[in-house]
């Protein structure tokens, strides 16, 4: 649920900025059993007018690698491969949207 709550702000940035060079892409690390289930992803995909790519993490190897704890958590990770900037649960969106153009022009 609380993840759902944040795409209306990551699919705008998607729209706003990918034509200045951001990359978009969401991770899907299940919560429930069913969410397991490809089929489910796909339709909440369209249901949600994911426009973006999703990488299917039911294994938690990018949660792993990241160290991520909870749901949801937002990386900004630059050019490099670097996390520049960590957001754990809903809000901070101004400064999340601050720190995206801050790194689209470095």
């Amino acid at each position: 649920m609380n993840c759902e709550r944040t795409l209306p702000w990551v699919k705008a940035w998607h729209e706003k900025y990918a034509s200045r060079g951001l990359i978009v892409i969401g991770v899907h690390s299940p919560e429930f059993f069913w969410e397991r289930n490809l089929a489910n992803v796909k339709d909440a995909v369209k249901r949600f007018g994911i426009l973006y790519p999703i990488a299917i993490d039911n294994s938690f190897t990018v949660w792993d690698s990241y160290k991520t704890r909870f749901w949801p958590t937002l990386l900004l990770i630059d050019k490099g491969g670097v996390v520049r900037y960590a957001h754990v649960g809903e809000g901070a969106y101004d400064l999340t949207e601050q720190t995206i153009v801050r790194l689209l022009v470095e």
